[in-house]
């Protein structure tokens, strides 16, 4: 019998992605290396999370994030 996984999947940008452990908004954001850039916004399951909050949220199985990142130009 095997140990259970402590994987679970999301979908981050409508696009499905693996997540190892408990993992926090802060945690996933910083595998993208954008916990520290500004102009950076999340949501969760269609709720914007305040940046305060990212290292507090954590995700479940199958939740929705949307992250957006500000650009400039035109």
């Amino acid at each position: 019998m095997s140990a259970p996984s402590d994987t679970r999947s999301i979908f981050l940008n409508d696009r499905p992605h693996a997540l190892a452990g408990s993992a926090t908004l802060m945690a996933l954001l910083r595998e993208l290396g954008l916990a520290d850039r500004r102009g950076v916004a999340a949501a969760v399951n269609g709720e914007v999370v305040p940046r305060a909050e990212w290292g507090s949220r954590s995700l479940a199985e199958k939740d929705r994030v949307l992250v957006i990142r500000a650009t400039q130009g035109g």
